[in-house]
C-alpha cells in the first residue's frame, strides 16, 4: 500500500479558539460551515467531519497523515501493551495512543502522537478533551508519509517544549532511536532490548524482537 509523501500545507493565519479533539463528536456538525476544500488552518480542521486522517499543526503549517498501514498498527499496539505493563500497571502514570490531541502552551503547535506517556508528576496536563503540556515520553512510528516530519520538525518541537524522552520507531529496520532531552541530552539506537525509564530510573525493558515480529504478523493474519 503506497502512501502520499509528507507535504505540509501552509497555514497563512491562525487564531486559537478550541482546545478539543481534531473533530467534534457525531451529530454536532453545522452543514453551513462544513469544509468543502482542503483545510489550511486548524479552524478548517475543526469544521470538518472525521475523514479518517490525522491533522497536526506545527510551526505554522498544517500536516495531514493518512490512516496507517496494518504493520504500523500492529507495532503500535504491541508497544502500547509493553508500556502499559512497564509504566501503567505499576501506577506510574497513563499511556495514551492516537488520536489524542497534545497542545503545547505558549505555541500554536498541536500534534497527535502515535503513543505517549504522562507520569503522575505531570498528570495535571491531562484535560477532558486533550493534553495541554509536554508528555514525559512520546513515541512516533515511522511511515513513508511521516518519516521526514518525525525526524525533523517533531524532533525539534519535542526537544523545545519539555518532552523528556522521544522514541522514533523504525518498523522496516526494526530499531528504535531514543532521544533524551533535559540535563543529560543524548541519542541511542536500540535493536534488541529497549529500556523503559521513569525519569532517570530504569523501570522495565521491552523485547523489540516481539514488537517487530513478522511471525506474529502472520499469526495475527491467520487467526
Amino acid at each position: 500500500m503506497s502512501e502520499r509523501p509528507d507535504e505540509p500545507l501552509t497555514a497563512p493565519s491562525y487564531t486559537s479558539r478550541s482546545h478539543g479533539f481534531a473533530h467534534p463528536g457525531p451529530g454536532r456538525y453545522d452543514v453551513s460551515t462544513m469544509q468543502t476544500t482542503a483545510p489550511t488552518t486548524w479552524e478548517d480542521v475543526l469544521r470538518m467531519p472525521d475523514d479518517g486522517n490525522r491533522y497536526e499543526f506545527i510551526g505554522g503549517r498544517l500536516y495531514m497523515t493518512p490512516a496507517p498501514v496494518i504493520r504500523h498498527h500492529r507495532v503500535s499496539e504491541r508497544l502500547q501493551s509493553a508500556l502499559r505493563q512497564a509504566l501503567g500497571a505499576p501506577g506510574h502514570g497513563e499511556v495514551f495512543y492516537a488520536p489524542v490531541l497534545v497542545e503545547f502552551p505558549g505555541t500554536r503547535d498541536r500534534v497527535q502522537p502515535d503513543v505517549f506517556f504522562v507520569s503522575n508528576e505531570r498528570r495535571g496536563i491531562i484535560g477532558e478533551k486533550s493534553v495541554t503540556g509536554a508528555p514525559d515520553l512520546v513515541v512516533e512510528i515511522l511511515s513513508p508519509s511521516t518519516a521526514h516530519r518525525d525526524r525533523g520538525v517533531k524532533l525539534d518541537l519535542y526537544a523545545r517544549c519539555g518532552v523528556r524522552e522521544y522514541w522514533i520507531v523504525d518498523p522496516e529496520e526494526d530499531v528504535v532511536d531514543v532521544w533524551r532531552f533535559g540535563r543529560t541530552p543524548g541519542r541511542e539506537r536500540f535493536p534488541g532490548e529497549l529500556p523503559v525509564r521513569l525519569g532517570n530510573e530504569r523501570v522495565g525493558v521491552i523485547d523489540l524482537a516481539e514488537v517487530f515480529s513478522r511471525h506474529l504478523d502472520i499469526w495475527e493474519e491467520s487467526s
